[in-house]
């Protein structure tokens, strides 16, 4: 028979033996990826076209350059940059639908392009201005196809397909022919097929491009929800703020092929933002005329009978407010931070510059 211990003794020989927690393992991990496409370059005119025919020249572009990142079980990461940042290119390499010219990257501990089997029953890619549905198909038709190749179960695919479309608010458009569908309701259509076979990583490309703002909402809500119940690993690439704002505490942000930044998307704004805002309301709205100019570096960005925004740059914030009260009879003040979207805007400007060079990851 084994001695008896005490409580402290047992619990230190339990806490001896505890196995300490594993750090989480990354989902995706990418490293140096690189990819170069070399084009043709056309010379103008009659002459050029006939030279071309006997020596091309080609050019050498970069769409993506040494391209790093990682993302963990669960993540829902926004992926940002202006057109041509090298945004789309990444996520095909990801999908293995680009080779990439040099670097590393595994999604769910597979080589995309290798385009393994099991890998591609583990992942979607939803690109915003390409369609997988038929068009001249009702959606299910197009549902059914997926079912097919994916091998779904057929009552596992009935109720995916009519919890999705519910959520979706798109049960009613089933059998509709997916050319006779509106835009959003085309876009929700896609979405449920990308998510079909429930996949473990999802790379969306602009999913809600194109659509009113009451279908921008049901997408994001629905994304949010799918993303927290189903800890789906989410990458997304979009040119609306709101979106990324909404569903994205980390972000990554690309330009000219390069990822410069990678980290939490508040810390964009406390280091990039330059500017808050200033909205307030007076009592008097004829004391707004009699206003005497403003510090140097404020500007007016808006101003109604008794209401007036300035904007005005972070360190001059507490003198202009005081500057404020005492011209002006002032019911209400509210100082806000600049919106996420003009901060990013910022940021791709020349003058950040320097500012973006420091700030590489």
């Amino acid at each position: 028979m084994l001695p008896a211990c005490s409580m402290d003794e047992c619990l230190n020989v339990t806490a001896e033996f505890a196995v300490p927690p594993q750090p989480a393992k990354p989902v995706i991990r990418v490293q140096g990826l690189t990819r170069n496409f070399r084009t043709y370059k056309k010379e103008p005119g009659l002459a050029g076209a006939v030279r071309g025919l006997f020596r091309r020249q080609y050019e050498e572009i970069v769409a993506a350059a040494d391209v790093s990142f990682e993302l963990n079980e669960g993540e829902f990461v926004g992926f940002l940059g202006p057109n041509g940042a090298g945004k789309t290119t990444t996520l095909k390499m990801l999908a293995g639908l680009l080779h990439p010219t040099r670097g590393h990257a595994t999604v769910l501990d597979y080589v995309p392009w290798e385009r393994h089997h099991e890998y591609r029953r583990q992942f979607a890619l939803l690109l915003g201005q390409k369609n997988q549905l038929w068009w001249d198909l009702p959606a299910l038709d197009s549902l059914e196809l997926n079912r097919k190749i994916y091998d779904i179960d057929a009552r596992q695919f009935s109720a995916t397909v009519e919890e999705l479309s519910h959520r979706l608010q798109v049960a009613d458009k089933l059998n509709v022919m997916v050319r006779e569908l509106s835009l959003g309701e085309r876009m929700k259509m896609e979405l449920i097929a990308a998510l079909l076979h429930q996949p473990k990583v999802l790379l969306l490309d602009e999913p809600t491009i194109g659509l009113d703002v009451v279908s921008q909402k049901t997408v994001r809500e629905f994304l949010r929800a799918y993303n927290r119940a189903n800890q789906t690993t989410i990458l997304l690439t979009s040119h609306y703020m709101d979106d990324i704002e909404a569903l994205c505490r980390r972000v990554i942000i690309m330009d000219r092929g390069r990822v410069f930044y990678n980290g939490s998307l508040q810390e964009v704004i406390d280091r990039f933002a330059d500017c808050k805002l200033i909205e307030l309301t007076t009592t008097d709205p004829r004391a707004l005329l009699a206003m005497r100019p403003l510090p140097d570096g404020s500007e007016i960005v808006e101003q109604t009978p008794g209401r007036l925004k300035v904007k005005v740059r972070r360190e001059s914030v507490t003198g202009v407010c005081r500057a404020l009260l005492e011209q002006l009879p002032i019911s209400d003040i509210n100082v806000q931070d600049m919106a996420i979207e003009e901060v990013v805007r910022n940021l791709f400007s020349s003058r950040w510059a320097g500012a973006i060079d420091n700030s590489v990851t």
